[in-house]
């Protein structure tokens, strides 16, 4: 009979086989559908973080965060970083004056909810919408299967060097799974597994060169797992083990892509300095 770690595996199997082909078409068919894909993931991931302050007591404006998150989308696709600015300003003003409203009918948490409302907005809306600048750039597509595939290898070298090896924990007060042996387990296979998707993409995009994995691979492997980290931190400070149940398995839709908003950000900026 299996047990309840077989079990959760086979969900986490199952899902992941769904995940990676939905994530493929939407990438190779870019322009606006990759713009629906992500938009919907990081509107997803809005609610998501929504919920985790609102169990800790907090009240957020919904409203303000999911609207924030398309438009800030919206534009990427449309301008680029262009009237990015413009954008940033109106959604602080917006959110002080929903919160100054919900303060006048006696909500007792207006000025921490008015931070977290523009928090979360800038750090599922700015970061996650340089997945869209990333994929509208020249040779896009194989940026986006290089750089997002370097964080599934290192998460895969740190589970699975992590579950050989781990003796040493990196931070237990924040996630007590993580080890030494997996985090450098998984910048090893990262940079292995970069390198030769750079080498594989060359052939069809010769800008892209093999020093280009090595740096992604390397950079991306690194710093990426803050991502993981500081999500742990948040579900850690409200007792929530997963931000929702939408993935069986995995949890919920940002327990997925926490580390991705790093890396979209990173490796946008990566691609700007080599190329």
């Amino acid at each position: 009979m299996a047990n309840n770690n077989d079990i959760t595996l086979r969900k986490r199997l199952v899902v992941i086989d769904i995940i990676i082909p939905i994530t493929l078409l939407f990438g190779f068919l870019g322009g606006w559908y990759f713009f629906a894909f992500v938009t919907a993931v990081l509107l997803i991931s809005g609610w998501e973080l929504w919920r985790i302050f609102k169990i800790g007591g907090y009240g957020p404006s919904l409203a303000v965060i999911l609207i924030a998150i398309a438009s800030l989308t919206v534009a990427r696709q449309l301008w680029g970083l262009a009237y990015n600015d413009l954008i940033l300003a109106a959604i602080v003003l917006v959110a002080m004056a929903v919160h100054l409203a919900e303060q006048q009918r006696d909500a007792s948490t207006s000025a921490v909810d008015f931070m977290i409302t523009v928090g979360v907005a800038l750090y599922l809306g700015w970061l996650g919408s340089y997945a869209i600048s990333m994929r509208n750039l020249p040779g896009g597509l194989y940026w986006v299967l290089l750089v997002f595939p370097a964080v599934s290898l290192a998460d895969a070298g740190g589970y699975i060097f992590g579950r050989l090896f781990g003796r040493h924990k990196i931070a237990d007060k924040v996630s007590p799974n993580k080890t030494w042996a997996g985090y450098f387990g998984g910048i090893v296979l990262s940079i292995i597994g970069s390198i030769g998707i750079a080498a594989l993409f060359h052939v069809i995009v010769p800008s892209i060169v093999i020093l280009d994995g090595l740096i992604i691979g390397l950079v991306i492997s690194i710093l990426t797992p803050l991502g993981d980290f500081g999500e742990s931190m948040l579900k850690r400070q409200f007792g929530v083990k997963d931000t929702s149940n939408i993935l069986p398995g995995h949890g919920g839709i940002l327990d997925r892509i926490d580390s991705s908003l790093w890396a979209a950000a990173i490796g946008y900026a990566l691609i700007l300095l080599l190329k």
